[in-house]
């Protein structure tokens, strides 16, 4: 009974185990109903799918970085700071387990943690490491881009005229605390802790400038033939 007391009625008895058996089977039968309901729902989209609670039997994932990540000694965060050394886009990672704000992973064998410091209030832990360790290597799609983006992929850099989804790849994901959509027209991006720039989207969803202070943007912005 887990240390709980047992019920009991009002002439000190205790409640008949068939009717705690029948509560049992309610409950359970509206879990499953529940549960029914919402895999429909997201098979058609009404829904987002549910991300497994921490330690649950999913665990370990094997997966791949989504994008360029960058790291300081074992850790991993959602600053994303480019002036780190980097973790090229496709890397194999395993996601071992999850701590408060924090995932344990290996990456390419070596223990390292994904840290989620800043856009806790946004996303679950679990949400924001499914982008970022994903289920399908990239490589291969990045691999279809043209050679400059693919190079400026390969740099952790930008370039005028790269789609949204390119520039995931190469500077990984907008912080959510400071970026509240993907369809927003304009990006916030760190550098590093004090090096903000800001990615320029036209109607046509490529980048059409890059803004910011020109010794940050020096650094973030792949020029072919440079």
């Amino acid at each position: 009974m887990s240390g709980r007391k047992m019920k009991r009625s009002s002439r000190g008895k205790i409640v008949a185990p068939a009717m705690a058996a029948a509560a049992a089977l309610a409950l359970a039968s509206a879990a499953v109903q529940a549960g029914i309901l919402r895999d429909v729902m997201v098979s058609v989209g009404i829904s987002k799918p549910v991300a497994p609670p921490p330690g649950s039997l999913t665990l370990p994932r094997q997966g791949f970085a989504c994008c360029v990540l960058h790291y300081s000694h074992d850790w991993i965060n959602d600053g994303n700071y480019a002036e780190l050394p980097m973790i090229p886009a496709g890397t194999p990672i395993e996601v071992i387990n999850y701590g408060s704000n924090r995932a344990y992973i290996k990456v390419e064998g070596k223990p390292m943690r994904l840290g989620h410091d800043y856009g806790r209030d946004q996303e679950s832990l679990e949400a924001w490491v499914g982008k970022i360790v994903v289920n399908e290597d990239p490589r291969p799609r990045i691999a279809t881009w043209a050679p400059p983006v693919q190079e400026a992929i390969r740099q952790g850099k930008v370039m005028v005229g790269m789609t949204r989804e390119q520039a995931i790849a190469a500077v990984g994901y907008p912080l959510t605390s400071e970026n509240v959509s993907l369809d927003a027209p304009m990006w916030r991006i760190w550098r590093s802790s004090h090096g903000e720039y800001d990615l320029n989207f036209g109607e046509n969803g490529r980048i059409k400038s890059v803004t910011g202070d020109d010794s940050v943007t020096a650094l973030v912005v792949y020029q072919p033939g440079r």
